[in-house]
């Protein structure tokens, strides 16, 4: 069985055209393609699947969990259907687990993806890595993300636990968790931890967040154009007087690779 491996931004991924929905992966499978030592390598799995004659986004994590959404995934997606004629270029819808999403998809260049309302939840929030705290926003992308300020990116240590988010049970299912650094220049540095899959080069809907949690943080108004740098790459956030955000990025197709061994 053939997939294909892509990134936006260095937030990599492997994608399963199965449009008949015949090949579901297990948690155990997914582990095994996901393995950076011992598989193909990647923050997740993209299975490419029609329901009802739409086209579907079925994500998991590294770990095999679900995920309502993913910003630079639905880009990737959304190159490997236009780049192998499953679909035209220009703007097509692609259905996830956060609700339909459209995409302006050129046949080069960079894709935007109109990722629905962004919102602030109410009540405070702490983020602690080791010795250190910050107060943050918690903030819904049709998935939830902690979204602190740092003076450092470093300060939020390795990463390679991840951080312990209060009060908990804002979060049943656990919760994606941003740094970010305020530039001099006016654009923005982050770091993110990724809920199922460790720190990672990039997080669209994570990006999504910081664009509005710094927006809240300084006091900015509707419309606004953010540009955030993760450590993957440079893309950018647009959020208009309702709230919605519209993501901006590369999404590039590297190479085709054999998991049948990983099933």
């Amino acid at each position: 069985m053939i997939a294909t491996y892509g990134h936006g931004t260095k937030n990599d991924f492997v994608l399963l055209f199965d449009p008949e929905d015949a090949q579901e992966l297990t948690p155990e499978q997914i582990i095994r393609i996901c393995d950076r030592q011992t598989g193909i390598g990647a923050d997740g799995t993209i299975r490419i699947i029609k329901r009802d004659g739409k086209w579907f986004m079925d994500y998991r994590n590294s770990d095999g969990t679900l995920a309502e959404m993913c910003g630079n995934g639905i880009r990737v997606m959304a190159r490997y259907l236009v780049e192998r004629g499953h679909q035209g270029e220009g703007i097509f819808a692609i259905n996830t687990r956060a609700g339909m999403k459209y995409l302006a998809v050129p046949a080069v260049d960079d894709i935007a993806v109109n990722m629905g309302g962004v919102s602030e939840v109410y009540g405070e929030i702490t983020v602690t890595v080791g010795d250190r705290s910050w107060q943050g926003y918690n903030i819904n992308v049709g998935n939830p993300h902690a979204v602190v300020f740092v003076d450092e990116l470093a300060d939020a240590g390795d990463l390679k636990s991840p951080p312990i988010v209060e009060p908990a049970d804002e979060y049943p299912e656990g919760v994606n968790v941003e740094f970010v650094k305020i530039l001099e220049n006016g654009e923005l540095a982050m770091r993110v931890h990724e809920r199922g899959s460790g720190e990672t080069q990039s997080c669209g809907t994570g990006i999504c967040a910081v664009a509005l949690a710094t927006t809240l943080k300084l006091k900015k108004s509707l419309p606004i154009h953010w540009v955030i740098n993760p450590p993957g790459g440079r893309l950018t956030v647009d959020i208009d007087p309702h709230s919605n955000a519209t993501l901006t990025g590369p999404a590039v197709l590297i190479a085709d690779h054999d998991i049948s061994k990983y099933l």
